[in-house]
């Protein structure tokens, strides 16, 4: 699995190169393996923003493009190695090998199991090469678990394709199936971490699954990217949402508690104050609408708008911060009246019953700029464009 100098020093030379004219060129280098080189520059692509500190090991040897597109992000990957800590711990589903790597950190004894033989052999290869000391098994991941020794942590990414290739989403879509093996893994781990699709209902999982003491919804700047389910044996404490936003800077985290969301009781406001505010995008994946107006003393618009109001600025408020300058309609008067001499703006829309390319074709507007609107609702029902900048 090793690369040879002349191979890594072709890539090199051309990693910048598109990967698609490069494969036309093949009889050109009749030296090189170019399937292998191809591999290797159009991993290193996707390395270079998802897995940075991999990208510098001109070592590292990639997989299939699929397996790059399913492994986690590194900024994933140590977020998941900040969750946990102990004597051992086992991937049955070690894919590429980025989870099991940055988990690796965290437990003294590591197994990483794949039943793919060729992600076994380059997980075998890059270990080494990080110098981490992780027994490599190539096994299916069910036939493992019967016969593992316990452990204190079980990390799983069941496969979230069918067998055409397709994309599910769906808990008892994916391979393994979690449900089917859940006393399973139970009996062999107090711990279970299991990372799903961020588009499923979570609800929906939490009331499917047993033991579920937390769920993460992690974004990486504010784009959803999975979601991460922690099972502990025997608990039958209320499941605990922690809506993370993985962000250059910082981390925000805002947890709550599902019950208490569905019990709180919001005044909606009677005006538009000087503030606006739209949550990120993992507090609005995890439904925390009410409770996040509470906890940073805000007004919300309407139930269901998901945009909230303050006349002092919320500095510390878990998403974007926007200083309201005008309120109008979408009738002809308002738009002439309030944004002439506006040529552009970023339009989001939230419970508005026209699209974004309805309104923009209503107003003339374009895309970009340092203006922002929101179309919404307000809890008088009418129907408004919110025109503002950044805070």
């Amino acid at each position: 699995m090793n690369l040879s100098d002349e191979l890594k020093a072709f890539i090199r030379t051309h990693e910048a190169d598109d990967v698609h004219s490069l494969a036309l060129q093949a009889k050109q280098y009749a030296d090189i393996d170019m399937q292998m080189a191809i591999r290797q520059i159009a991993g290193r692509k996707i390395a270079k923003e998802k897995i940075p500190s991999w990208h510098a090991n001109n070592n590292i040897v990639y997989p299939k493009h699929l397996s790059m597109e399913q492994c986690s992000s590194e900024q994933t990957a140590r977020f998941k190695a900040s969750l946990c800590r102990g004597e051992s711990m086992a991937d049955l589903t070690g894919g590429f090998g980025v989870d099991c790597s940055f988990l690796a950190h965290s437990f003294k004894d590591v197994t990483y199991v794949e039943q793919q033989s060729e992600l076994t052999e380059i997980a075998v290869h890059n270990f080494k090469i990080l110098e981490q000391d992780i027994k490599v098994v190539n096994e299916d991941a069910v036939k493992y678990l019967s016969a593992m020794s316990p452990a204190s942590l079980i990390y799983i990414d069941p496969a979230r394709r069918d067998n055409t290739g397709k994309k599910t989403v769906q808990i008892d879509d994916c391979t393994p199936n979690i449900l089917d093996i859940e006393s399973l893994l139970e009996e062999k781990s107090e711990q279970v971490m299991i990372k799903l699709s961020p588009m499923l209902d979570i609800s929906l999982a939490v009331r499917s699954m047993k033991s579920v003491s937390d769920v993460y919804i992690i974004s990486v700047n504010n784009e959803c990217k999975e979601l991460l389910f922690i099972k502990k044996r025997g608990n039958t404490d209320k499941t605990l949402y922690h809506c993370v936003n993985i962000q250059n800077s910082n981390t925000d985290i805002y947890t709550f508690r599902k019950e208490d969301e569905d019990d709180l009781f919001l005044d909606y406001a009677t005006k538009i104050a000087k503030y606006l505010y739209e949550p990120n995008a993992s507090i609005l994946k995890g439904g925390a609408y009410k409770s996040i107006a509470k906890a940073y003393s805000l007004d919300k618009l309407n139930p269901s708008s998901h945009l909230y109001v303050s006349d002092v600025l919320c500095e510390n408020f878990p998403g974007r911060k926007f200083i309201v300058d005008n309120i109008c309609s979408l009738n002809k008067k308002d738009v002439k009246d309030f944004l002439t001499g506006i040529k552009q703006a970023n339009i989001t829309t939230r419970n508005f019953p026209l699209s974004v390319q309805e309104i923009r074709k209503k107003t003339g507007l374009k895309d970009g700029g340092d203006i922002y609107i929101f179309a919404t609702t307000l809890a008088d029902d009418r129907k408004v464009l919110l025109i503002c900048r950044k805070a």
